[in-house]
């Protein structure tokens, strides 16, 4: 298709992406529901998890499924364009919810905005993500490496389903989340990682 060589197309998903991706839902539900500033809750940070913390489930769920849509909804905006413009608008939103403009790019770890363009992109990537991070956690009850394990069967298994921008640009993202965590994997060595449904 010949839209999808158009450079200004890719700028338009890739601006687009950035922008909704961009938007702190933790943020805003937080201020929203009376928590004030999530970031000086628990781990500081803007995602589901921390939101979890604030021992709001309301805004949590709220959280998490604001992360995970405003990373689906520029897929499927660009998806009639081609793969291309698509995977450029997902990577996009992934980097602005990691990397918001409006928070001095301190954003999220990116897990719920991964799959959130996994749902776009493909369901049966997402439906892959899913089986590998529920494997992993009911084995380990480690989140995190649930996570990271999730984040590198994606691209493996795009390739594998013949999908090579999409497994180039969740690789990309898979490097971003083991980036994102850098600290969680050092306390997985140390065996200092919180378990799931461990007390504190």
């Amino acid at each position: 298709m010949e839209a999808t060589a158009d450079p200004v197309l890719w700028a338009a998903a890739a601006l687009f992406g950035y922008l909704s991706g961009s938007i702190p839902y933790g943020l805003l539900f937080a201020r929203l529901f009376g928590l004030g500033d999530i970031r000086k809750i628990g781990s500081g940070n803007i995602g589901a998890t921390n939101a979890l913390r604030t021992g709001n489930k309301t805004m949590a769920f709220l959280t998490l499924l604001c992360d995970v849509l405003k990373a689906t909804l520029p897929v499927l905006v660009f998806m009639p364009f081609g793969i291309l413009p698509a995977a450029i608008a997902g990577l996009s939103a992934f980097v602005g919810h990691c990397y918001p403009v409006w928070l001095r790019f301190r954003g999220g770890k990116g897990v719920a905005t991964y799959i959130g363009v996994l749902f776009g992109l493909s369901l049966w990537l997402a439906l892959i993500f899913a089986v590998a991070w529920l494997a992993t956690a009911f084995a380990s009850r480690y989140s995190s490496l649930a996570a990271l394990v999730a984040t590198l069967a994606v691209p493996i298994s795009a390739l594998l389903l013949g999908l090579p921008v999409v497994a180039a640009v969740t690789a990309a993202m898979t490097l971003i989340v083991f980036w994102r965590h850098r600290a969680n994997i050092q306390r997985l060595k140390a065996g200092t990682e919180g378990r799931i449904g461990a007390k504190k």
